[in-house]
């Protein structure tokens, strides 16, 4: 294999990827689903979504904690799909990449 036929594989595959990256929706939640987060595969928040019962004024402190942790949630999951991804796609160009 020729090494101009390699480098256009690999602009093909990361085209690929970052067309899937930008489709992925991923969402984690916290506090018993009190808080839910969706990010793209691109780590952009796209939506937040916040149960008013845990508005509290008095407890500013806890609501953000949960926000926190939803999109640390979020961001963690989105690394592990796009390792999945990666993975997925290198074992079908290099098969003892897996």
């Amino acid at each position: 294999m020729n090494i101009q036929k390699m480098m256009q594989q690999a602009q093909a595959m990361q085209a690929k990827m970052q067309e899937e990256l930008a489709a992925m929706r991923i969402e984690a939640t916290a506090g018993g689903g009190m808080v839910k987060i969706e990010m793209s595969g691109a780590k952009e928040i796209l939506s937040v979504h916040i149960e008013k019962a845990v508005v509290d004024p008095e407890d500013v402190e806890t609501l953000q904690d949960l926000i926190l942790a939803a999109s640390r949630e979020a961001s963690r999951r989105v690394d592990e799909a796009v390792q999945k991804k990666t993975a997925s796609l290198l074992g079908g160009m290099m098969p003892g990449m897996r």
